[in-house]
């Protein structure tokens, strides 16, 4: 075991204590009310469903206790890592999430569920790889980038590359069909890129060749289609493309100020489609009222704003672009999973970052932050 202990050590960095700080609150506090909040709704709104589906009303509520417990788990190692630790994650979880987003095309590995083969089967798990993708796209960014320095504002030795190796692995996801995960990692992409000091000139013009690539999927599928336009006008189609908007709607407007009470909300009792996954902000909404919408939304801001912080005090380039790309990743997906709740933008199917319910979701969030608390950890800039 000892020699166990110092192979891990020597190969992640070892973490000494002396100088380095305690657990940021502004970071733990917030993931954990998060988190606490989430098990409540996911018991709330799958209770019936559960019923439903096993006969058991708290199959879901004990799955999603697991998905917490091996969060944590994955939290408490990550924290701890050096800098060194964590750039060492870099090439492990690039070869893990590619070797995931290839096998998932191989008969028996991959599973197509609603006509899209987004999920692996291992054992008794059925893990969605999309979502280790966009955390190691996250990090290959942050060694990429620091490594280039100032060649970062040359297009041919900077955003080029980058587009050249992070463009086929979007369009892998994409082609699963996973388009929000696909717009996830482009908006990673370009606020990365723009963090580490590439031209505005440069990102404009990949920007709207990127805009144009996701228009034309958006437009060539008749599902997203039907999406798009439900979203312009979700009334017209009521009964079809537009019920979960307007569901949602109902949802939102019904719980007012205060909303009608935990656990009395009417539209997870299945009106409202995925009410325990994409749309739980919505039953958040019906039952916590305005005032429980704005604390969610306060909490993943005090993440945003304390995320920016560490990467502005960071003196090192890789740290201070995965705090960048880190807090990105779990803000950018809550504001867009709001966003569609509230019918800003056309459904993009994305988890809110510790609330929906799902396991690779959940656990891939607590690592996000685990990482996070890691660079905090660091001695603050004198």
């Amino acid at each position: 075991m000892r020699n166990v202990a110092t192979y891990l050590k020597s190969w992640f960095g070892r973490f000494d204590a002396v100088g380095y700080r305690r657990p940021d609150p502004w970071l733990w506090l917030p993931g954990a009310a998060l988190s606490m909040l989430g098990l409540l709704m996911v018991l709330n709104t799958t209770y019936f469903l559960s019923l439903e589906k096993t006969g058991n009303g708290f199959h879901f509520f004990k799955l999603q206790l697991l998905h917490i417990a091996l969060g944590l788990v994955t939290l408490g190692l990550v924290s701890q890592l050096s800098l060194t630790g964590l750039r060492r994650l870099v090439v492990p979880l690039m070869i893990v999430s590619i070797a995931m987003l290839i096998a998932v095309w191989m008969p028996g590995l991959g599973v197509v569920r609603g006509g899209a083969r987004r999920w692996l089967r291992l054992g008794p798990a059925l893990i969605e790889p999309s979502e280790f993708v966009k955390l190691a796209i996250v990090f290959f960014l942050a060694d990429f980038l620091s490594r280039r320095g100032e060649r970062v504002r040359d297009f041919a030795s900077g955003p080029l590359p980058i587009f050249a190796i992070v463009g086929p692995i979007a369009l892998v996801v994409l082609k699963q069909p996973d388009f929000g995960a696909t717009v996830m990692i482009v908006l990673i992409l370009f606020t990365m890129l723009y963090a580490a000091g590439a031209r505005p000139a440069h990102l404009g013009i990949a920007g709207a060749g990127a805009l144009g690539i996701l228009v034309i999927q958006a437009v060539s599928k008749s599902y997203r289609m039907r999406r798009l336009t439900s979203f312009i006008d979700p009334w017209r189609t009521a009964r079809g493309a537009g019920f979960q908007l307007i569901q949602s709607y109902i949802a939102l407007g019904a719980g007012g100020e205060w909303g009608v009470g935990l656990g009395a909300g009417r539209q997870k009792m299945f009106y409202l489609p995925q009410a325990h996954n994409d749309f739980i902000f919505a039953v958040i909404g019906e039952e916590l009222g305005i005032v429980g919408a704005i604390v969610v939304i306060l909490l993943f801001i005090v993440i945003l704003f304390r995320g920016m912080r560490i990467a502005h005090d960071e003196p090192d380039p890789f740290a201070s672009l995965l705090a960048v790309g880190l807090t990105a990743l779990l803000t950018l997906q809550a504001l867009i999973n709001i966003a569609v709740v509230i019918g800003l933008i056309p459904t993009k199917g994305l988890p809110l970052p510790f609330l929906s319910y799902g396991g690779t979701a959940m656990i891939m969030a607590m690592g996000t932050l685990g990482a996070l608390l890691a660079l905090g950890r660091r001695p603050a800039v004198r």
